[in-house]
């Protein structure tokens, strides 16, 4: 079986130019990235198209899919007059009436389209200068011997179902159709990594049935079945690779921080202001069970935007601080490295004060490294690591640097993880002996997503925001159809300013012709597929727009700016300045998208709003209505009613639900993005599987793999499986997820 797997392996595996030949094995790799046999039969249909009913050439409808037999009376290939190219027009007859066949550049066709010839032609039938044509069909030439029974193959040809791929320009579907015919024909056996069990318990087809069922159906039931079978190969393969991982953290030795009292945490909790909702309360009970384990924690905590995931994250550190442990909390920008440092350090108070006049007995040191600190803050900061004088040391990738070196390492608190690259967490991690590590995003995932990407993760939620926090209510304002509210957007800023409170004006770029937006940070939402953009014009630019709104409707109040690409010291002072209330409104990118707390701030305006996704949006509006005043948001937008993006707004303004919004923001995404393979730069494991659609086929592959992981954890009996785990785990996204 060995042998046997370890052949039908290498044939998958195998390079395309064995079997395909150098030139067409190299535009398929330039083209579409299909390297090896595998590569190509994975590359399924993204549809199938019906060559349409067998129709006599009197009774063509415009628009309608025909089949058609008839034989070539004229060929005739024209050169056009005014451009390079050529049409070559064909006039096909049944003896009774005649329709056009046009293929444009294409005369090289005219060597076997040949006056005399019989064929079958399938295509759309449409009108032109009042003759009905078929523009490029497909067609099958019929020999001599096939006359007595045309009308039965046509039927038979008509009735196919064609595989539509998708494809480029140089790479027509029917081309990659060719090709995967070609292969198919002479590959035989498939790696079957589903065992047998599981597949009739489920009632699926082998591997080499669904793959043939996929690509050369003969019914739309077969293909639906093949699709499905495969879909389940893809989550059932990962749920497996999960699972394994999940065992092999649990084999890992960590030190384990059991509460202690007396300590810190405990001197924290009775200085608190404020009571910890039942959902703080219970995810930190799960955090500090993991935390007196011997294996390191390994927890995604994800909740709404201002659910209070940083009190939580913090009583985790002061119970390792406490246990004699140091913790690091790497963020993405120095924004928002800044802005935990202030909170952290301002909810600690004297806490936070160690070898400082105004400390306390129990007390640690809380410090900041940037990668824009002067040598001799930089050097002061080390050295606080180095000795362990530092309990809690809050950085930006700075704190991946090798000079960085921790006393005892023991818990790693990452922020809105899916901005950070696989080494990068890796390499934190790395300066500790297993520490334990808590995971944060403020990105509300879906439970298949969960399930999926983050697998071998165990996942707290908190859903409930704390008492205090206030409503936030959101429209949307088109500058196109109601010039006048737009105008009224910037009177609310002033009033809200008059009232004594601060507002925020988001825009989508920086400005500055040849520099890219805030790299960590600024990502622009990008149309669904299958839409194209319906705003041409270019995104408004922060540097082109605060002149403007400085002298203009914002003239009465004091204004600021930040973006990523300000000094450290100017992101940091003008963060402070209105903090502390010496700036009324803030114009800014998306560096405030996450962490910024100012409760003071009521309102914000977000500038070209459909060039945003919706979970962005939705974590935007949440830096306002953090205080006890009701929230206000307005997005303004170039879209119109009933596009895609109006309907994205539309959704951001009709909810405050996090998770309902990530649904509708996943399914207007590429599936690569949300797997992580837009920051991996591969393309994603899971071709056929959706992680929305598939919900109860993900499940089922979850329950599937937990039991023959259970009856046989090394998989001896699975030599395929184990096979394709191989593969995959050399793809750079399952890195993503286990570093995640």
């Amino acid at each position: 079986m060995v042998s046997e797997t370890g052949e039908l392996t290498a044939q998958f595996q195998a390079p395309l130019k064995k079997y395909l030949g150098d030139k067409t094995a190299k535009v398929l790799e330039s083209g579409l990235a299909l390297r090896t046999v595998e590569d190509l039969i994975r590359h399924y249909p993204r549809r199938y198209a019906e060559r349409g009913e067998l129709t006599s050439l009197d009774g063509l409808l415009d628009g309608e899919l025909v089949t058609l037999v008839g034989e070539i009376s004229k060929v005739t290939n024209r050169q056009w007059k005014t451009r390079k190219g050529s049409m070559l027009e064909v006039i096909v007859s049944d003896g009774q009436s005649n329709v056009t066949m046009t293929f444009f550049n294409q005369a090289w066709r005219e060597r076997e389209i040949r006056i005399g010839r019989r064929a079958l032609f399938a295509g759309k039938v449409s009108t032109y200068k009042g003759k009905r044509q078929l523009s490029h069909p497909d067609y099958q030439f019929l020999d001599a011997s096939d006359s007595d029974s045309a009308e039965s193959k046509a039927r038979e040809y008509a009735s196919a179902l064609v595989p539509v791929y998708p494809a480029t320009a140089k790479l027509p579907s029917w081309k990659i159709g060719q090709c995967i015919d070609t292969v198919l024909a002479v590959l035989g056996e498939v790696p079957d990594v589903i065992p047998v069990k599981v597949r009739k318990e489920l009632g699926f087809p082998s591997a080499a049935s669904a793959i043939r069922g996929v690509h050369q159906p003969e019914t739309r039931a077969e293909a639906a079945k093949a699709r499905e079978a495969l879909a389940f190969e893809e989550a059932f393969t990962l749920q497996v690779l999960l699972g394994k991982r999940r065992a092999r953290l649990r084999s890992l030795v960590s030190r384990p921080r059991a509460l202690r009292g007396g300590g810190l945490l405990e001197e924290f909790d009775a200085r608190l202001p404020f009571d910890l909702t039942k959902g703080q309360r219970e995810v930190s009970a799960e955090i500090e069970t993991d935390l007196c384990r011997s294996h390191p924690m390994h927890r995604l905590l994800q909740g709404e935007v201002g659910s209070g995931k940083t009190v939580v994250a913090l009583r985790a550190m002061l119970a390792v601080i406490d246990a004699g442990g140091q913790c690091a909390l790497l963020a993405p920008t120095e924004v928002l490295a800044q802005q935990h440092f202030r909170s952290i350090s301002l909810m600690l108070g004297e806490l936070a004060m160690k070898n400082m006049l105004g400390g306390v007995a129990h007390s640690t040191k809380v410090v900041l490294l940037t990668g824009s600190m002067n040598t001799a803050t930089r050097r002061s900061t080390l050295l606080d690591i180095a000795s362990g004088e530092a309990g809690i040391v809050i950085g930006t990738h700075a704190l991946l640097s090798e000079n960085v070196s921790f006393a005892e390492l023991g818990l790693v608190v990452v922020d809105e993880q899916h901005r950070f690259g696989v080494e990068q967490r890796d390499a934190l991690r790395a300066k500790g002996e297993q520490p334990h590590l808590l995971v944060m995003t403020a990105t509300p995932i879906p439970r298949t997503v969960a399930m999926t990407v983050f697998g071998d993760l165990d996942v707290s939620i908190l859903a409930e925001l704390p008492k205090g926090r206030s409503p936030i209510t959101t429209h949307v304002v088109s500058q196109i159809e109601k010039p006048a509210f737009v105008e009224r957007a910037w009177q609310r800023v002033v009033e809200e300013v008059a009232k004594g409170f601060q507002a925020y004006v988001v825009v989508p770029r920086i400005g500055d012709e040849g520099a890219n937006d805030d790299a960590a940070s600024e990502e622009l939402a990008e149309p669904a597929e299958g839409e194209e953009s319906e705003n041409k014009r270019r995104p408004i630019a922060l540097l082109e727009i605060a002149p403007q709104l400085e002298q203009g409707p914002l003239s009465s109040v004091r204004v600021g700016i930040l973006h990523g690409r300000l000094a450290s010291e100017e992101k940091d002072r003008v963060m402070s300045d209105f903090a502390r209330g010496d700036l009324d409104v803030l114009i800014a990118t998306t560096v405030i998208e996450v962490g910024v707390d100012v409760p003071n701030a009521t309102t914000m305006i977000v500038l070209d709003a459909e060039r945003f996704g919706v979970s962005q949006l939705h974590q935007l509006r949440g830096r306002v209505g953090r205080g006890s005043a009701p929230g206000l948001c307005i997005l303004i937008s170039d879209a119109e009613e009933g596009t895609p993006s109006r309907e994205r707004l539309d959704a951001v303004a009709a909810t405050l639900d996090g998770f309902e919004l990530s649904r509708i923001d996943l399914e207007q995404r590429r599936e690569g993005d949300v797997l992580g393979t837009s920051q991996s730069g591969n393309r994603s494991h899971l071709r056929l599987l959706r992680v929305l659609r598939d919900e109860s086929l993900i499940e089922s592959a979850r329950a599937a793999a937990i039991s023959l992981l259970e009856e046989d954890p090394e998989l001896n009996n699975e030599s395929d499986l184990v096979a394709a785990l191989s593969v995959l785990e050399t793809e750079e996204h399952v890195s993503f997820m286990e570093k995640g």
